[in-house]
């Protein structure tokens, strides 16, 4: 059967690298990871909870498209606690993830063809859904001096461009831009309308300054979270976006035809877990604390080309000194140290192979075993192939 062009993206190669490591499970190995950007921990206590007490009284059905009005509701106020500005709730759209919320964007503000800078390294969905919608991807190389963070310096040389997809705690490497970085990439954009993409889903997830919402420069912006990441629900797939009041109505349009809703147990559980502060912070203490970790003890081991990160929950190693096939060196990381890792050509295709990303979002008991495993493979391969 025939197939089409733009369903030929990449793979999204820490996927691949899960599945390298279940099977390494399944032959009976026990294997640290250190490759998937999810909590070690599970929704929030609170979360389940209402959500067990609603099954009880009725049917789970569709909601409205933009989501449950208390939801939404909910979120708008996050803004006042989290950054003190105010958010109309009408401008809040629920998503089926973050990766339902960067589809509908991106079909909201661009036509087939039409040119979206993103940094490298950055997220590997970013590409290749935008390749999957026919739209062309404008790769911006980012810089350690600038943060891995795209500059209006990087961008002034760039012609017609449509659009700017920023992501701030960044995955891979956690680093954020401040509110001056942030104006001038927003008045930049505005001045040549271009549109301006945030996205935000390690916010909560900081280790000392708040991260900055785009939403404290403009409201002419498309902001996307997750409840994913600080909230710890990878798997119910509920996200949110924060969108100028004139593109609700298209939004809408959009999720009614290509989602109908997100799921309606997984925003009940959303708007529970909205409450649960004190359990999301003793999560975020472990990232904290794995976090220092692998910070003093990376180095130790010898990954010393590290960028400290903000916030997330991801180190960055430029490992150029080791190896110039970062996927051979984390297949063996894997095979031989029993760590999984994920090599940087996820994140950076032309760069990326002289790389490798550290999760530490599971349990410090971990962190600390993998640190040990990695010190002694190393110590034993001087040099990686």
């Amino acid at each position: 059967m025939r197939v089409s062009k733009r369903s030929d993206v990449d793979p999204f190669i820490v996927m691949d690298v899960m599945e390298a490591a279940r099977r390494e499970e399944e032959a009976g190995r026990h294997i640290i990871h250190m490759e998937v950007g999810q909590p070690g921990t599970g929704a929030p206590r609170g979360a389940l909870s209402a959500l067990n007490a609603a099954m009880a009284v009725g049917a789970m059905g569709y909601t409205v498209a933009l989501g449950l009005p208390e939801l939404r509701a909910r979120i708008a106020r996050l803004y006042q606690d989290w950054y003190g500005i105010e958010v109309s709730p009408e401008r809040v759209v629920v998503t089926a993830g973050s990766s339902a919320a960067f589809q509908l964007a991106f079909i909201s503000l661009f036509d087939a063809g039409e040119r979206v800078a993103i940094g490298d390294p950055g997220y590997p969905s970013y590409r290749n859904i935008l390749k999957a919608l026919d739209m062309d991807v404008v790769s911006i190389e980012t810089a350690p001096e600038d943060r891995f963070q795209p500059t209006v310096e990087a961008l002034s040389g760039v012609q017609d461009l449509s659009g700017l997809l920023v992501a701030s705690p960044a995955n891979p490497t956690g680093t954020m831009l401040d509110k001056v970085a942030m104006e001038k990439l927003i008045g930049f954009c505005s001045e040549r309308d271009i549109a301006f993409i945030s996205d935000e889903i390690y916010h909560g997830i900081e280790y000392g300054k708040k991260a900055v919402t785009a939403l404290e420069v403009s409201d002419d912006v498309y902001v996307i979270n997750s409840f994913s990441k600080y909230f710890s629900m990878t798997g119910w797939r509920v996200g949110w976006m924060i969108v100028p009041q004139d593109h609700v109505r298209r939004l809408e349009r959009l999720m009614q035809n290509l989602f109908i809703c997100a799921p309606h147990a997984s925003q009940i559980a959303a708007l529970a877990a909205l409450d649960c502060d004190a359990e999301l912070q003793e999560n975020l203490a472990v990232y904290s604390k794995n976090r220092e970790i692998l910070l003093e003890e990376l180095p130790k081991a010898g990954f010393t080309r590290i960028a400290p990160p903000d916030g997330a929950f991801y180190i960055y190693a430029d490992v150029s000194d080791l190896t110039d096939d970062s996927v051979e060196l984390a297949r063996r990381l894997l095979l031989e140290a029993g760590v999984s890792v994920t090599p940087g050509l996820d994140f950076d295709p032309e760069r990326g192979h002289r790389s490798l990303r550290f999760s530490y979002a599971r349990a410090t008991g971990d962190i600390i075993e993998g640190v040990a495993r990695l010190k002694r493979w190393m110590a034993d391969n001087k040099k990686a192939p």
